[in-house]
């Protein structure tokens, strides 16, 4: 069972018990985190792809690390202009472990239970 979920302006293959990296998300270390773009979820059998989303699924995990990537340099260079511009960049990220993939749990039908109660 494998879903692709929409994060930061990217797609990502998820599985449950998978690592995954992230642009970075807010949170600490520990919170449990909702991905509710889900673009495709495959159980196995069946294939449910999202036009342009899946409203009833939802991937859900928890943050592991907050951290950085390592050091690019961005180097600017005109010939004969004596021109040069150097500079690093670490892009930030958060590791996620998944949970489930499954089912999202809507406010209506929580709402429906306790009336009917």
């Amino acid at each position: 069972m494998y879903a692709i979920i929409g994060s930061g302006g990217k797609q990502y293959r998820t599985e449950e018990g998978e690592f995954v990296r992230v642009e970075k998300l807010a949170g600490e270390v520990g919170d449990e985190i909702i991905f509710d773009k889900v673009l495709m979820f495959a159980d196995g059998e069946n294939v449910n792809i999202g036009r342009p989303l899946l409203e009833d699924v939802a991937v859900k995990g928890h943050i592991i690390e907050q951290g950085k990537y390592r050091k690019i340099i961005v180097f600017k260079y005109k010939r004969r202009k004596r021109y040069r511009r150097k500079q690093g960049h670490r892009q930030r990220y958060t590791a996620v472990r998944i949970d489930s993939i499954g089912a999202k749990a809507s406010e209506s039908s929580e709402a429906a239970e306790v009336e009917d109660a």
